[in-house]
């Protein structure tokens, strides 16, 4: 790995505020981002990477590449959950099992928004149709955990609202406000687009750190109560992550050769979803709970990823 990525990505100033946040709950200070403040922000934030991922997503020309990629996008989502959730079941049950293996199989976009940080810090560039990828990569995730849960667990002790799970999974709020900015950033006029550049872009980085210093908040009140299940679950958050995203940056080379494509796909693939998956599995599967696969993906998960996932997988790419 290289030490210089390594220590770039340590010192960045989002990630730095997601520790603060940490610290700010082990201190026990009052220090907190008011829920509509951070509402906002991650709403904002949302909306800016769709756009901008419109507005290039309207200069590129369609092709078997793109297409494969976002067959290869929604393969990923499918596979991880199917063997992650055979993993998980040999120490934890069904429905939990289920659950992280749904979470694990979809993606963060906050992860996401964050490595697009990073490959501008690389000086390359995002390509419009990978965020079309990411969007669309968060439903089959969801899908795949609750068919499993229903396969595998007791039917007369569980009821999983199949239909209300599906029709979150394809509204879920984070999942349309990306999608549908992706879709006006596509049809914008150029000039007119031109308008609201400042705040897509120039704010950007800002806001983000901001956010991140909610989610290391967040992160931080969660970590009491996680430690009472033992070391299985917060190995599997550490290692199997770094596992997924390693292959997927090998395979990732057979549907495109562009390294911010691939650096994408490999963070994708290692990233977990804490918003979209918790938000479902409280409808579909109130069994499960998420004092579990919440921390896991947000307190664990996703500063690894920041850390040491980011420089690793471009390191392999490269």
């Amino acid at each position: 790995m290289n030490i210089d990525l390594l220590t770039e990505n340590l010192t960045n100033p989002a990630l730095l505020f997601f520790i603060l946040g940490i610290f700010a709950v082990y201190v026990k200070s009052d220090l907190e981002i008011p829920a509509n403040s951070s509402k906002f922000i991650s709403l904002y934030l949302l909306f800016a990477i769709g756009f901008r991922g419109g507005q290039e997503l309207s200069h590129e020309t369609f092709s078997l590449e793109i297409f494969w990629s976002m067959i290869f996008g929604l393969l990923i989502s499918m596979s991880i959950p199917l063997y992650t959730f055979f993993v998980l079941k040999k120490r934890l049950n069904v429905y939990d099992s289920g659950a992280i293996a749904a979470s694990y199989g979809s993606v963060s976009a906050v992860t996401f928004i964050t490595a697009v940080s990073y490959l501008e810090s690389q000086q390359l560039h995002l390509h419009g149709h990978m965020v079309a990828i990411m969007a669309l990569m968060e439903s089959p995730a969801i899908i795949m955990g609750l068919l499993l849960i229903s396969i595998y667990s007791d039917i007369n002790t569980t009821k999983i609202k199949r239909k209300s799970a599906l029709h979150h999974s394809l509204t879920n709020g984070s999942v349309l406000l990306i999608l549908g900015s992706l879709c006006i950033g596509l049809i914008a006029n150029a000039k007119q687009a031109e308008g609201i550049k400042p705040f897509t872009n120039d704010l950007f980085k800002g806001f983000l750190a901001i956010f991140l210093l909610d989610m290391g908040i967040t992160s931080g009140k969660k970590l009491r109560s996680f430690f009472s299940y033992g070391m299985f679950p917060i190995l599997f958050a550490l290692i199997v992550p770094l596992i997924n995203g390693c292959l997927f940056a090998f395979l990732s080379g057979i549907v495109t050769t562009d390294i911010a494509n691939r650096f994408i796909f490999a963070i994708l693939a290692s990233s977990a979803s804490y918003i979209a998956v918790p938000a479902a599995m409280k409808v579909s599967v109130p069994n499960a709970d998420p004092g579990l696969f919440l921390p896991m993906a947000l307190a664990i998960t996703f500063p690894i990823n920041i850390t040491v996932g980011m420089p690793l997988f471009y390191s392999i790419i490269n």
